[in-house]
């Protein structure tokens, strides 16, 4: 059997990939994982995942950001060092909504191994969110 967790995030307004990676290094969060840096541009629907160097943090955002993107579903992976979790950080056409998977050493709950600790997550990112403008959440954590 496997899981799908994921958690939907609505915000107020548009936002930027940059502003939440920003937003997120305040707790903990970011852009480099233990494989460097990924990313995706999903112009293709293939959703072709890329990889790329730490130093080159700022010309991703700067790509995924970027006005010929704005159409266009784009995503980053994050991560959290001293917690050792992260996942992937996908935003979706338009910049109002965006989607946490944790795909990245997933945290599960104390006692039951196969359930996501969503609450761990809620807390880790909904609070520096709130200044961006985050309006609603939803979280959830299924048995395929």
């Amino acid at each position: 059997m496997s899981r799908t967790a994921d958690i939907d995030l609505v915000f107020a307004r548009a936002i930027t990939v940059g502003a939440v990676v920003r937003s997120l290094a305040g707790e903990g969060w970011s852009l480099q994982e233990p494989l460097g840096i990924s990313y995706v541009v999903n112009n293709d629907d293939l959703f072709d995942w890329q990889s790329a160097s730490t130093d080159q943090a700022a010309d991703i955002l700067t790509l995924v950001d970027s006005l010929a993107n704005v159409h266009y579903d784009v995503g980053v992976c994050i991560y959290h060092s001293t917690a050792e979790t992260g996942g992937q950080l996908l935003f979706h056409a338009g910049r109002t909504h965006c989607s946490f998977i944790p795909t990245i050493d997933r945290r599960s709950l104390s006692g039951a191994p196969a359930i996501t600790d969503i609450a761990w997550y809620l807390s880790a990112l909904v609070p520096s969110l709130l200044a961006l403008g985050l309006a609603s959440y939803e979280a959830r954590d299924l048995a395929d």
